[in-house]
């Protein structure tokens, strides 16, 4: 299929427009896949797409940003940044109180779906990487300074999901097609929805602050005990955000394997259940408003599976003046960006040597 265009929409093929278009932590590690895999059953609910239309609040990333963004590339890949933040807004107040009374991004990965897309790169982005922030405009539409040597989970905090896509952007010379956030309350009811989670631990893992309790072995997580592990940082490795990242990567492995495992259209009251969840639990970008339009895009990642994804963190060591930040290593940095934008796999050598969070293989 060639490049096609519709005032500037995606449509299922998931080829890259032509040109431009006139709450959580943790909760990215399972967005991505939960709900593109999800919705392709929410398509068979027919007449239920006005209910399921109301569930979804999106947000108009294109005309925020304008113009000044990365050459879009038509070579059939998919670029998709997925969103965590740590709000405690609503229902999410038991899992804490706003620093500030802002929210911050604590989760972001980069979702690179390849030509054909049978096979995708996802590269986590650690919050406490120190970057250059560029210049934002916050939600009220007053200008935000450019700042260096800020944390990069300060961007959706001062100028919400336009100013982390303009970030990212900024980040990697690659052009976000889509943008997808998810909050707490909708990431443990999707799955309970899909009947939880399989997972094994090489070890235990208790942390008071996620409320996570589980002995070494195999446990089959509900949506409480997923969230808590995709938030859990001090109970594993060195402690850090890099090591919580890794139990998200497993754990998105260990969702997709579940999600091939249900039996989506087993009946229309399951269908009905993770449709429902999943586009509450989303707050997608204005080009996935609808569930014709995120049905759409699910087919186009129907055909990915566990052994089809390569993850990685991006490249980062200490920082030198403060080792609870990170920073990139450049050269190493922009062997990844390179990658992805030739759509191409990610060299090994592009992580060889930087920080891990020493947490592989706790979760597997």
């Amino acid at each position: 299929m060639g490049k096609q265009e519709t005032r500037g929409r995606i449509r299922g093929s998931g080829r890259r427009r032509g040109g431009s278009a006139t709450p959580r932590r943790g909760l990215g590690a399972a967005a991505w896949t939960a709900v593109g895999l999800l919705l392709a059953g929410g398509a068979a609910i027919g007449g239920a797409y006005v209910k399921l239309d109301g569930n979804i609040e999106s947000v108009d990333i294109n005309t925020q940003l304008g113009d000044n963004r990365p050459k879009n590339i038509d070579n059939g890949s998919m670029d998709i940044l997925v969103l965590g933040s740590d709000s405690r807004a609503g229902d999410n107040s038991a899992y804490g109180r706003d620093d500030g009374g802002s929210a911050r991004s604590d989760t972001a990965m980069i979702v690179h779906v390849y030509e054909g897309h049978k096979a995708a790169s996802v590269v986590s982005i650690p919050r406490d990487t120190l970057i250059t922030r560029p210049e934002c405009t916050d939600r009220d539409g007053t200008a935000v300074p450019a700042a260096y040597r800020a944390m990069f989970n300060t961007a959706y905090e001062v100028g919400g999901p336009a100013c982390a896509v303009k970030t990212v952007e900024q980040m990697s010379g690659i052009r976000m097609d889509h943008y997808i956030e998810v909050d707490f309350t909708g990431f443990k009811k999707l799955i309970d929805e899909l009947g939880g989670v399989e997972v094994t631990t090489t070890q235990p893992i208790k942390d008071g602050s996620s409320h996570l309790d589980l002995a070494a072995g195999t446990h089959l997580l509900d949506g409480e005990q997923a969230l808590g592990l995709v938030r859990t940082r001090k109970a594993v490795g060195e402690g850090s955000d890099l090591g919580r990242i890794q139990l998200q990567q497993a754990f998105i492995k260990a969702l997709m394997e579940q999600v091939k495992k249900v039996g989506v259209f087993s009946g229309p009251g399951k269908v009905w259940g993770l449709a429902d969840a999943a586009t509450k639990a989303i707050r997608p970008d204005s080009e996935l408003d609808g569930v014709q339009e995120l049905a759409d895009f699910a087919s186009g990642l129907a055909g990915l599976d566990a052994d089809g994804v390569q993850m990685i963190t991006l490249p980062v060591v200490y920082d030198t003046v403060d080792r609870n930040r990170v920073v990139p290593v450049d050269a190493q940095a922009q062997q990844v960006w390179d990658a992805l934008r030739r759509d191409l796999p990610i060299p090994a050598e592009a992580t060889k040597d930087t920080a891990t969070g020493q947490a592989e293989g706790v979760v597997r």
